[in-house]
């Protein structure tokens, strides 16, 4: 066995259903009497229920987050936090809203309760993706790292069987990327392959029965390892692209995850065999970069990165910036094969 380097996270776990009715007790673990609740304006109803929960250590609501966390919308949240005198942050919601609550934490030091109401794992990583002038940036920093994650299996019935689907697709892709990260571990691969094999068979049968409890236990529970893993590795090839498209082109976060991991991974597939081998054991099936691709038509998600919005021109403005950062991944950059991997996301071909 090899060298390796294991850190253990420090955020607390609460894993069930109706855990949120526990949300009280934790702001009072953490010392908050004013919490200021984050959520998107379309999740408004669901940051009431968490304030419903708080036994009056709510301030108030904030349902400005958006996606790529952009550092106009966090300066905007400080302000209210402040006049609110908050002492403390409860996001409630997808990856946007943790992004905030991460950007928040990390701005003023207060302490951090994130519900994730989706699979995209945010939660549980020490990392904070910021947009500002049309540029995401990506900062590693341990005190973005949630205090307490609250995982409440009930309230993710909600989320609508497609966006389960690309959103469970983006969990599968943290997972892919700890298999053959630099910093892996035998623990986090464990953790990888388990976490795959949950999503991979559960999200088929969350997107063909939306209410099946046990089903979405089964999903956020891969969506959980996933999340671990991605919070104790170093991210190669498909983030950074997504980090790129995303922030360039303004698109849906999971969606463009979807879109891009099949052939991200069948970019890196040849450069890795071991790595590979662990993947499709997870998966079963011999071509895993198919597998998934054929997952995401299975949804009736979109499959091409120009239903997304993104212009044909954009492939190169995108390869030039996927090659400008110097990172991490297991197999060469090179523009040729960075210019046809994005061409054939955009087109939604067959990865190659």
């Amino acid at each position: 066995m090899r060298d390796f380097t294991h850190a253990i996270p420090t955020t607390r776990v609460l894993f069930g259903s109706g855990t949120i009715t526990r949300l009280a007790d934790e702001a009072r673990t953490l010392g908050m009497a004013r919490a200021l609740v984050l959520s998107t304006s379309q999740q408004k109803p669901q940051a009431h229920l968490a304030s419903s929960h708080l036994e009056g250590r709510g301030a108030g609501i904030f349902a400005g987050a958006v996606m790529h966390t952009p550092t106009s919308v966090t300066e905007h949240a400080i302000a209210d936090a402040r006049s609110l005198g908050v002492d403390g942050f409860i996001s409630i919601g997808g990856g946007s809203t943790t992004g905030l609550g991460k950007a928040l934490a990390l701005r003023t030091g207060l302490p951090h309760i994130s519900i994730p109401t989706t699979y995209a794992g945010s939660e549980m990583t020490p990392i904070l993706g910021e947009t500002a002038d049309g540029t995401k940036k990506t900062v590693r920093d341990i005190r973005v790292l949630p205090n307490t994650v609250i995982y409440d299996v009930d309230l993710t019935l909600q989320l609508p069987p497609r966006m389960s689907g690309v959103s469970g697709l983006n969990a599968i892709a943290h997972a892919v990327e700890a298999h053959y990260a630099y910093d892996t571990s035998p623990i986090v691969q464990l953790m990888a392959e388990e976490g795959i094999r949950a999503l991979y068979t559960g999200l088929p049968l969350v997107v063909a029965q939306p209410n099946n409890k046990d089903a979405r236990s089964n999903a956020l529970y891969g969506a959980w390892l996933c999340a671990a893993c991605l919070g104790q590795t170093t991210m190669a090839l498909h983030h950074k692209l997504c980090h790129v498209l995303g922030g360039s082109f303004d698109l849906p976060h999971a969606e463009t995850h979807a879109i891009v991991l099949p052939h991200a991974l069948a970019y890196n597939a040849r450069a890795v065999p071991d790595n590979i081998a662990r993947i499709k054991r997870a998966i079963g099936h011999d071509a895993p970069a198919i597998a998934l691709y054929e997952l995401n038509r299975a949804f009736g998600a979109p499959t091409a990165l120009r239903d997304l919005g993104m212009p044909e021109s954009g492939v190169e403005h995108a390869v030039a910036l996927a090659l400008k950062d110097p990172y991490q991944n297991p197999r060469l950059l090179e523009v040729d094969s960075l210019r046809h991997l994005l061409m054939n996301a955009w087109l939604g071909a067959r990865p190659a």
